[in-house]
């Protein structure tokens, strides 16, 4: 079948909730992707962070082999070898606590809500208190959660029990705790909202509302975790610890698996027949997982990502010097945004016929998000096509 046999397929068998690029890839190795048609494309946008190694990753795809041959699906009324270890790996590279796997960010973070309900309804709390412009997913309680109504519009009446304030405003926070208050929950980086950084002084300040007033927090990892910003955690750039945490996109290298993280102090509130997922911490999905701590820890990807995000800034930077259409860069790590002055959607359409992948979020931007592999020729070849697109 050639592209446009494909397309037309995908027209009549596919449910429309997307709007694709006239593109089939076929194939991915390390930050390149090349459709059915030949045409070869850096990726600087894989799959919203979900392939944080680069496409193809060889120490993944050898342990998701390696345990192919094995087996491919054990039920979770009985274990497996890997689920414990990569909890294990979670723990040991976040905070005291357990981990409970499913398959999405979404999924996570609706773990992480039924949590807050069994932990916070015996004491008349329910409510969690969550951040405009945020994203956690698209079930109904996580497009309730996210405080963006663009992804609410259709699906009234949404669920109780939430509620969206100013994000980095502490008043405003503070002013909507009630005594119904179980939970607040926060992107570190807004990634569908635009690349919104929370401010430091602002994450220390909810730890202590949650202190004082007995209120869970939760992180949403799911896009700014396992490296994506310079440190395995979000978290850690900031001197304080979640509560809760949830995982998901790159955690395993491009294959699905979502994680909820809890604390020591609520590991133990889900008890056995209170939350499952079917296909939550397969074999496959925890060898690759596996896999990509493996590859960080191995190949110094912290660091690359750290000093090639500095690098893609710096060249951001001076293009913003050049282009009036460039109001802001801001981000961590090679969790980049640049705001523009303009809609995005022409400059990503030139962008992908000049063979570069990005994504436009919010409307006006422009998000950059390489695997931890980049290299600085890679992220020169990015900006050339950017330089020449806004032109």
């Amino acid at each position: 079948m050639n592209t446009k046999e494909i397309i037309s397929q995908y027209d009549k068998f596919v449910i429309g909730t997307y709007t694709r690029i006239p593109a089939v890839i076929v194939k991915g190795k390390g930050l390149k992707v090349w459709d059915l048609d030949g045409n070869e494309y850096l990726d600087f946008f894989p799959g919203w962070a979900v392939s944080g190694l680069g496409h193809c990753h060889p120490m993944v795809v050898g342990a998701v082999r390696n345990y192919l041959k094995k087996i491919i699906h054990v039920p979770n009324n009985y274990y497996n070898m890997l689920q414990g270890k990569l909890a294990q790996e979670i723990i040991e590279h976040s905070f005291e606590g357990k981990v409970f796997f499913c398959n999405s960010g979404a999924e996570a973070n609706e773990g992480a809500f039924k949590l807050v309900r069994a932990y916070g309804v015996p004491k008349g709390r329910y409510e969690v208190i969550t951040m405009q412009n945020s994203f956690h997913g698209r079930t109904l309680a996580t497009i309730t959660a996210t405080g963006q109504p663009k992804y609410q519009k259709g699906f009234e009446p949404l669920p109780q029990g939430f509620k969206s304030v100013a994000f980095n405003d502490i008043s405003a926070l503070e002013n909507a705790i009630t005594d119904k208050t179980a939970a607040i929950m926060l992107e570190l980086i807004q990634g569908e909202g635009g690349i919104n950084v929370a401010d430091k002084d602002y994450v220390s300040k909810v730890r202590k509302i949650c202190d004082d007033k007995g209120l869970i927090l939760i992180l949403d990892e799911v896009q700014t975790g396992i490296g994506r910003t310079g440190k395995m955690f979000c978290f850690e750039h900031y001197g304080i610890t979640p509560d809760v945490m949830t995982l998901a996109k790159s955690l395993g290298g491009g294959l699905p698996i979502g994680a909820m993280v809890a604390s020591k102090r609520f590991q133990d509130v889900l008890k056995p027949g209170m939350h499952a997922s079917t296909f939550g911490g397969s074999p496959i999905a925890c060898s690759a997982a596996l896999a990509v701590f493996e590859a960080i820890k191995k190949e110094g990807l912290l660091r690359n990502t750290q000093e090639m995000g500095d690098y893609l800034r710096q060249k951001l930077d001076e293009l913003k010097k050049k282009k009036s259409i460039i109001k802001e860069i801001r981000g961590k790590g090679l969790m980049i945004g640049a705001e523009l002055s303009i809609e995005g959607k022409d400059i990503v359409e030139g962008c992908f016929k000049n063979k570069l992948l990005i994504n436009c979020a919010h409307g006006t931007v422009l998000r950059l998000m390489p695997g931890m592999i980049v290299t600085k020729k890679q992220i020169d070849s990015a900006i050339g096509i950017l330089d020449k697109v806004m032109q």
